[in-house]
């Protein structure tokens, strides 16, 4: 859980932040919550975010994936779109997440991909089907998010 891994985002995208001094690769951990359950972003551009995260470490009293856990990844993948999505200009604001749970899962890797249903101006929605290692649906779930302008947010 605490190896560094690298996030694999298209070059022209990474150079747009770079000119600005951000590092898009390391301000994708998944941040601390993420961290704290192993989430990694695998490749992420706005039209495709895959993610992995495991069981162990995120189950419910009896011994399944939590459903809490499958929203994490959901809303992390469903963001990270949204963000490259609205571009330098914006920040993603989650505003409503739904999920729907298929299956349990009591052990292994779970992996999420992110896809746009819509993206416009002022909000992107992304579907995020999450499998098992066998390739069977766990969970679906459907994250909008508000674009809002980064202007003024920086610190």
């Amino acid at each position: 859980m605490g190896e560094q891994h690298s996030v694999k985002f298209p070059q022209g995208v990474v150079d747009e932040y770079a000119a600005l001094g951000v590092d898009l690769p390391a301000m994708f951990s998944a941040g601390h919550l993420g961290t704290r359950m192993g989430v990694q972003v695998i490749e992420a551009s706005a039209e495709r975010v895959v993610g992995t995260m495991p069981v162990e470490g995120n189950t419910q009293p009896y011994g399944l994936l939590h459903g809490g856990a499958s929203a994490v990844l959901a809303e992390t993948l469903g963001s990270v779109g949204s963000m490259l999505h609205g571009g330098i200009t914006k920040i993603a604001v989650g505003v409503d997440l739904n999920c729907t749970h298929h299956r349990g899962v009591r052990s292994g890797l779970v992996t999420g991909v992110a896809t746009p249903v819509h993206r416009g101006r002022s909000t992107a929605t992304y579907e995020i089907v999450i499998t098992d290692e066998q390739d069977k649906r766990v969970c679906t779930a459907r994250l909008t998010c508000l674009l809002r302008d980064a202007e003024g947010l920086k610190g």
